[in-house]
């Protein structure tokens, strides 16, 4: 994968530059009187690479879910000006938002290519979309140098590697012109090189987007994010630069059941998130 020179993504995003945002106030979920979500408040601007982490049923995922439009909620996510809630997922997909899932959705059998090409021509016909073109649109070639994949756009998505579906989904959303982007655990089975090349592509796109990552690999999260948000039983418990989070005693109490024990000194091993 090409890096690219890249100021890259700043603790706190690009704030005061008239840049996009997408702020979440008083997030609430509730599945048959169960609150999955409670009064969740998030603010996130262009530039940050923000992680969210927690425990499994923590409520991470359903955080995006709610954002995306996937769950219903009650509260308020406002990009730029424009409330989400309410609105059908292709509503807000058109807004901007995008998201990806453990498991990559894309077009096996179709060309890496082909599945950016439809990615990008949301609202043409199939038929059109699979016609052979004898050019490849700027911003398309644009994703696939982004996503490292240029020398595979013929190739079927099939034959992918784990990682490189990954890549690939990313970059249909980046022909989408998605400028928030949510993105479920994309490490989940990569090897440590695809963790490494997966880090630094969301550093380069998380330069000019506002980009969120549910994770759970930690070593990852310390690598790469420039900010973190921690939930513990849908509650946000935490938030801050990877330091703050770490030495927050709340969080070392979520992640390890003893406030007085070190994050950093502990092995990988006790560090995975507790059922």
């Amino acid at each position: 994968m090409t890096e690219k020179t890249s100021t890259g993504p700043v603790a706190g995003g690009n704030v005061g530059m008239g840049t996009e945002y997408l702020e979440v106030r008083g997030l609430s979920v509730e599945f048959d009187g169960f609150k999955a979500v409670r009064e969740v408040d998030l603010t996130l601007f262009q530039g940050d690479l923000r992680f969210l982490i927690g425990p499994n049923g923590a409520g991470k995922t359903t955080v995006i879910d709610a954002i995306t439009g996937l769950v219903s909620a009650t509260g308020s996510v406002n990009k730029s000006g424009v409330e989400l809630l309410g609105k059908k997922t292709h509503q807000i997909a058109r807004l901007g938002v995008g998201r990806t899932f453990q498991t990559a959705s894309v077009f096996e059998q179709l060309t890496v290519l082909q599945n950016l090409d439809i990615a990008a021509g949301a609202g043409r016909s199939w038929r059109t979309l699979l016609r052979r073109r004898h050019t490849v649109e700027p911003a398309i070639e644009e994703a696939l140098e982004t996503i490292g994949l240029s020398s595979l756009a013929g190739q079927p998505a099939g034959v992918l590697a784990h990682g490189q579906k990954q890549w690939l989904e990313i970059g249909m959303l980046l022909v989408q012109n998605a400028d928030v982007l949510l993105l479920d655990e994309p490490v989940a089975g990569m090897s440590h090189e695809e963790r490494e090349e997966t880090g630094n592509l969301l550093r380069r796109i998380g330069a000019e987007r506002t980009v969120v990552v549910v994770e759970h690999d930690m070593d990852f999260m310390r690598a790469f994010a420039t900010s973190v948000t921690v939930l513990a039983r849908g509650q946000m418990i935490a938030e801050g630069s990877v330091a703050e989070v770490q030495a927050n005693p709340k969080v070392q109490e979520v992640y390890l059941g003893s406030a007085a024990a070190g994050v950093e000194d502990v092995p990988e091993a006790m560090i995975e998130e507790k059922p």
